[in-house]
């Protein structure tokens, strides 16, 4: 809120990126264009339409009707889309907040110049929550390597969290768990669904292989200690391995 303020006194349009109908989108959108004119926007295939109405390819009449309810009373696009920056919610990924930004970011270098850049947008990177942020960053990372399955903790409230399970769902089997009790045994497993907001027992959610490649991640807010715990219970159920302590020894060293 406080950014979106500093953006509004300094005549810049504030850019919402987040669900026009969500709680929080629209508690700061409220928040927002008391300070100056906000537009919310759902996605990159949104902000791409927004570049064609800044470029001059999209009419006015085409905002007004794309638009529809996600922008403040009396927006005129052809005056107040000359100074803009992005802020996101935290319901929304961090890195498809940052995607858009750079996206519009370039469009308006298009339009005024690298030279008049810093007059026409805003650098908000520092809205962003950086823990959210990197987390999501390195799960990306994690998913590039061969997994036979994801388990992610954290609290089933938490948005950055379910957005990593969003992730991992894409590529494999993934166990969304609040902590090391929902490890029932080697066998079973009681894993919340973030659609059905229920929660589930799976059975046989472990491989029967010799080598099983775990995914094991959580949201930015969940404490150490519980990762560790479900670590712990994960790594009991494997004969003839390493202690963790052998491996993170091994880790430093290199």
């Amino acid at each position: 809120w406080n950014r979106s303020s500093q953006l509004g006194t300094e005549d810049f349009t504030i850019i919402i990126h987040g669900k026009h109908y969500h709680e929080e989108t629209r508690a700061t959108f409220s928040h927002s264009k008391i300070h100056g004119p906000s537009l919310i926007v759902r996605n990159l295939e949104e902000a791409k339409y927004l570049a064609d109405v800044i470029l001059g390819e999209k009419s006015k009449e085409n905002f007004y009707s794309y638009f529809d309810g996600k922008y403040s009373e009396g927006f005129d696009p052809e005056k107040d889309l000359q100074k803009i920056g992005v802020v996101n919610q935290t319901t929304m990924l961090a890195t498809e907040t940052q995607e858009i930004a750079d996206h519009l970011k370039s469009v308006m270098q298009k339009k005024y110049g690298m030279q008049n850049l810093s007059s026409h947008f805003a650098d908000t990177k520092d809205t962003l929550c950086y823990a959210t942020y990197d987390n999501q960053e390195a799960t990306y990372g994690l998913l590039e390597s061969p997994v036979d399955l994801a388990i992610v903790v954290g609290g089933y409230n938490s948005s950055n969290t379910s957005h990593i399970v969003e992730l991992c769902e894409a590529k494999l089997p993934t166990y969304f768990i609040s902590s090391a009790d929902k490890i029932i045994s080697v066998n079973s497993i009681k894993h919340f669904n973030i659609h059905s907001k229920s929660e589930h027992v799976t059975k046989n959610f472990i491989p029967r292989k010799d080598m099983v490649s775990i995914l094991l991640t959580s949201g930015a807010s969940c404490p150490d200690s519980v990762v560790d715990q479900v670590l712990s219970k994960v790594h009991s159920f494997f004969e003839k391995v390493k202690s963790i302590e052998e491996v993170l020894n091994e880790i430093v060293k290199d």
